[in-house]
């Protein structure tokens, strides 16, 4: 991989979080601990060993323990800077918000920092970007798509020959968006700074217009949604 693919990376962490409650109520969802791990942890780790330098992180609820817990991000060998929301602003808004801080030369990784991913193939998706790069029509998203879990057996999208669609077509498989994508900066642009924005909008928007490509990831993966899934998670990976 060469240094151009080392794209700064974006980590969502300013939900409240309110189907981990009362877990939540003290503590931000993304500083939950899985072997004694918190998530954002797992995903600085994973970021380091990728190559990754820079990493900003947005914060709304319960903001300053994140700041607290992970610095400067020293101890991961990273540089992380924080985007503090006073009210979540949604995914779109959020990255929106960021962007200033994140200054991408074009491509961003963003990871939802409630999910829990432990062999995330980091390094394999960051090659993508090349590939995104040298396409005619530059795609605006490159999404990680899983197969459907048990708690959303309808999926989001639709993956077909590395393209992803909102509608069905023959030979497409649906799948369920892992949090996990390269976005494009100018995906954003339509967005205020300071604005409460969804991202779905924005990624079916560029799905008719054919820009946003993905891949399957059929590794281990989990939506950390609920305390039952937490303590499951902690007795699988004991």
């Amino acid at each position: 991989m060469n240094k151009s693919e080392l794209i700064p990376c974006f980590l969502l962490a300013a939900g409240r979080g309110e189907r981990m409650r009362p877990l939540t109520d003290n503590l931000p969802k993304p500083l939950l601990t899985i072997q004694n791990k918190s998530l954002l942890a797992w995903h600085l780790e994973s970021l380091t060993n990728a190559g990754i330098k820079n990493v900003v992180i947005n914060h709304a609820w319960l903001g300053q323990k994140i700041e607290a817990a992970l610095g400067n991000g020293h101890q991961f060998g990273l540089q992380i800077q924080y985007s503090p929301e006073g009210t979540a602003l949604e995914t779109a808004g959020g990255i929106a918000k960021a962007l200033p801080i994140l200054l991408p030369d074009d491509y961003f990784l963003v990871i939802n920092g409630d999910v829990f991913s432990p062999q995330l193939p980091i390094k394999a998706l960051l090659e993508r970007v090349s590939t995104l790069r040298r396409k005619p029509q530059k795609p605006l998203a490159h999404l990680l798509m899983v197969p459907n879990p048990v708690q959303h057996p309808e999926g989001d999208f639709y993956l077909k020959d590395s393209q992803v669609f909102d509608k069905a077509s023959l030979g497409a498989e649906k799948l369920t968006f892992s949090g996990i994508g390269i976005y494009h900066k100018d995906l954003f642009k339509g967005i205020k700074i300071g604005e409460r924005a969804k991202l779905a909008p924005l990624l079916r928007s560029a799905m008719e217009q054919n820009t946003v490509s993905g891949e399957k990831y059929t590794g281990p993966w989990h939506d950390v949604g609920t305390p039952q899934r937490l303590q499951e998670l902690n007795v699988a990976y004991e």
